[in-house]
C-alpha cells in the first residue's frame, strides 16, 4: 500500500514513497512466490520521492526494479485503496517515504483496511514513515492498535538529520509514543525491526528488507 501524496509540505519540493522501501519488500515477497497486488489511495502511478532515485540511494533492489519492465508496469497501475478488501489478501505491507505522513495518517479507507486485517488476525507491516498509517487504527476494544505494543519507525534524530523536522505535520516517533506504543530503535540509519504478534514495523530504508522477511515468516506460519 503506497502513498499518493507528492508535495513536501510548503517547500515546493516533491515527495512520495521511498523507492528502496517498495523495491526491497516487493522482491522479497515475489521471490518467495507470493502474489503481490499494489495499491494506493488514488490508484494509478504513485509518486516516487525523487531523492530516493538519486545515484547515492540506489540498492540492488532499486537497480533490479529499474531493469524490470513488468514491475514498473504494475507500479504504474496500482489499485485504488478504497477497492481493496482484507478478505482478498493474507497480509498488507506499507512502504514509507514522507508521503504517508500526509495521506495515510487519517485516511478512513486505510484505517478500516488495517482494522479488518487485525480483526482477521492477518499480518500488518509498515516501514520508515509508513507506521504513521497505524497511528489512528484501533483494536476491537477501541484502544489504539499500537498501545502497549512494540513498534518502530523513522526516528526524531533521523528526521532532524534530513532537515525535515519543521516540514512534516508531526514527528512519527512522538506520535507512536503518544498513542501508547513501546517505541524501539537502533542507531540512525541502522536496520531495526520490531515484531509484536502479527504487527511488523521497521525504522528506516535499511529496515525494509528485514521487515519484509519478518512478514514472510509470519505468512509461512499462517
Amino acid at each position: 500500500m503506497l502513498t499518493s501524496h507528492d508535495r513536501l509540505g510548503d517547500t515546493g519540493e516533491k515527495t512520495g514513497f521511498w523507492l528502496e522501501e517498495f523495491a526491497a519488500p516487493y522482491y522479497v515477497l515475489k521471490d518467495a512466490g507470493a502474489a503481490v497486488t499494489l495499491a494506493s489511495p488514488k490508484g494509478g502511478q504513485p509518486p516516487v520521492d525523487p531523492k530516493s532515485d538519486l545515484p547515492e540511494n540506489q540498492t540492488e533492489a532499486t537497480k533490479r526494479f529499474r531493469a524490470d519492465p513488468a514491475a514498473q508496469a504494475e507500479l504504474a497501475n496500482t489499485k485504488k485503496l478504497a477497492d481493496v478488501s482484507a478478505d482478498d489478501f493474507d497480509a498488507v505491507f506499507f512502504p514509507g517515504g514522507h508521503g504517508p505522513m500526509w495521506d495515510l495518517y487519517d485516511n478512513a479507507d486505510s484505517i478500516a483496511l488495517i482494522e479488518n486485517f487485525v480483526k482477521a488476525d492477518k499480518p500488518v507491516a509498515a516501514v520508515c514513515h509508513a507506521p504513521v498509517a497505524l497511528a489512528n487504527v484501533r483494536n476491537k476494544d477501541g484502544e489504539y492498535l499500537v498501545k502497549g505494543r512494540r513498534v518502530a519507525g523513522f526516528t526524531n534524530t533521523e528526521e532532524d538529520a534530513v532537515g525535515l523536522t519543521s516540514v512534516i505535520p508531526f514527528l512519527l516517533e512522538d506520535k507512536l509514543k503518544e498513542r501508547g506504543g513501546i517505541y524501539g530503535r537502533a542507531g540512525d540509519w541502522a536496520p531495526y525491526v520490531e515484531i509484536d504478534g502479527k504487527l511488523v514495523t521497521g525504522q528506516n530504508p535499511a529496515s525494509s528488507e528485514p521487515a519484509a522477511e519478518a512478514l514472510l515468516k509470519l505468512l509461512r506460519i499462517v
